[in-house]
């Protein structure tokens, strides 16, 4: 593969502003992941040691191995939600390694609202274990949940993204053969007594873990038994009488040491084979990142720039280079695996989306994982390029990315708008991992295109009415669809309902990318078969 030549110019003014401007954002998203992660009121944490429990990040630091990479999942979850009061939507999921074997973790944060259920507390929970379930890794669960949160029950009760289908999901997995270790650090009540009850194994903390579907003010209300939280699910009676819990440890250490036993004991199964190679790293250096992309996420720049700074050597091959190429795709080496890289370099048109189309079946048949790097505004419109069929190829490169078997990975590195942004394997094309960066945009069009097309119609009305809008009334109109688009357009927001996996500070791309990677490996990769292309 021929190395890419670089051509950024990395003492020119519009580089050192685009730098200082994305550290700045990276400065900004680090702040906000470790206040996610760390900032409680101290009565939180004095709550937590009058329990004798941990804090969550100390029961991740010791159930994962130490000093291996622990991949955390949408930190930022809720930061746009419930007044900011749920930080991580009182939840942690990741990938890690835990005793030598890759997994995902669930924790639920009792240092939020005891670990309560949110209706965004839920969806992340589910999507943690759809990418258990994707991906064919064992589930680790921490469990320590006060219930749903009872004032928003709407919200998470009844809809697919509630409660019944984490354990549908639970139940899905365990039909799949994938593993679940079930730890109960604190009450698990309601939909989350089944939590543990769902798993292949469960060890319950005595004294503190205790799992019943009504704790005791639920059936003194119901029957007017009194009964203690210990009578009624305390660690020994499940483990002594009822037989839901399999092992009681004395403390929490003890639990997690049980636990990591217990995943050694799963086995590891032989991964996915596909092309790999030793690694090597880029032959420039991450931190250009920051001057290449663009401070204006609507100024154009080449995405071979960031491919260079992600991929093996810097080296790739790069297919059909003359034909389509507002759509850059072509083969490199992450930490050694081939991937298929598919980058927008612009607008859609035709003949990008039919070089796409045929790459990705190119890619699937030879099992190359593809990387989706989203720059793109949408397909190009007009009367001259609907009769040159945009619609009908943009339809087939949407068939292909349904279609493809092998494993897709996407990034937001700048603006994602339109039906490009499907195309592109967006969320609803079910890609194994979706990450933003702090830059990026997300949103059916851009701000200022919504805003004229939604002041365009509001001037027609008034037109056909004999009626004429003045400049400031103009403005009157733009000023706040601009400024709700740039909030509910922003990776911060997009993130919150996690309409992706997490933000990404740009340098950690290619190490994030390498972890999931790895992690989709463990499924197996299903001979490629497609839906009709309409030629």
């Amino acid at each position: 593969m021929q190395r890419i030549g670089s051509v950024a110019d990395v003492n020119s003014q519009a580089f050192r502003r685009n730098d200082f401007h994305n550290r700045q954002l990276a400065a900004e998203l680090k702040e906000r992941q470790r206040a996610a992660r760390f900032h409680r009121p101290e009565r939180d944490f004095e709550r937590l040691r009058r329990q004798n429990k941990l804090f969550v990040r100390e029961r991740l630091a010791a159930l994962l191995d130490p000093e291996t990479p622990f991949l955390e999942l949408s930190t930022l979850a809720a930061n746009k939600a419930y007044d900011g009061e749920v930080p991580g939507a009182a939840q942690v999921v990741g990938i890690g390694i835990v005793a030598g074997r890759e997994v995902i973790v669930h924790a639920d944060d009792a240092s939020v609202k005891s670990g309560a259920w949110y209706p965004l507390s839920v969806k992340k929970i589910v999507r943690a274990l759809d990418i258990a379930m994707e991906n064919r890794l064992p589930v680790v669960h921490l469990c320590d949940c006060a219930g749903g949160f009872l004032p928003l029950q709407a919200e998470f009760f009844a809809d697919r993204y509630h409660a019944g289908r984490i354990l549908r999901n639970q139940s899905i997995l365990s039909k799949m053969g994938v593993p679940q270790v079930a730890i109960v650090m604190g009450h698990c009540t309601a939909a989350g007594a089944y939590v543990p009850a769902l798993s292949e194994y469960n060890i319950m903390v005595e004294g503190t873990g205790a799992i019943f579907l009504g704790g005791p003010p639920v059936v003194k209300a119901a029957t007017g038994e009194h009964v203690s939280a210990e009578d009624l699910g305390g660690a020994l009676m499940h483990t002594n009488v009822s037989g839901t819990s399999d092992y009681v440890a004395s403390s929490e250490m003890h639990a997690i040491a049980i636990a990591r036993d217990v995943v050694a004991r799963l086995g590891q199964p032989a991964n996915t084979w596909i092309d790999r190679v030793a690694s090597e790293p880029p032959a420039y250096d991450a931190s250009e990142l920051y001057g290449i992309i663009p401070k204006d996420t609507r100024a154009q720049f080449d995405m071979r720039e960031i491919i260079a700074r992600l991929v093996d050597g810097s080296r790739f091959h790069e297919y059909q280079p003359r034909y389509g190429t507002s759509l850059v795709c072509g083969f490199a080496r992450l930490h050694g695996y081939q991937i298929g890289i598919l980058a927008n370099n612009g607008v859609l048109f035709s003949d990008s989306s039919l070089k796409g189309a045929h790459f990705i079946q190119l890619c699937d048949k030879n099992r190359t994982p593809l990387l989706f790097l989203q720059n793109v505004t949408g397909f190009m419109v007009g009367r001259e390029y609907e009769r040159r069929g945009i619609t009908k190829d943009g339809a087939k490169l949407i068939m292909a990315v349904s279609g493809a078997s092998v494993p897709k990975f996407t990034i937001v590195c700048n603006s994602s708008h339109g039906a490009g942004a499907y195309a592109m394997s967006g969320r609803a094309f079910d890609p194994r991992f979706v990450f933003s960066w702090p830059n990026s945009q997300i949103s059916a069009m851009g701000a200022e295109q919504a805003a004229g097309v939604l002041t365009h119609v509001k001037a027609r009305q008034l037109a056909r009415a004999g009626g004429r809008l003045s400049a400031q009334e103009l403005a009157a109109i733009r000023e706040p669809i601009l400024e709700e688009y740039h909030e509910r357009s922003s990776a911060y927001y997009a993130t919150s309902e996690i309409w992706d996996d997490g933000i990404l500070d740009p340098v950690d791309t290619r190490t994030a990318l390498a972890i999931a990677l790895s992690a989709s490996l463990n499924a197996p990769i299903e001979a490629p078969q497609y839906g009709v292309f309409r030629l």
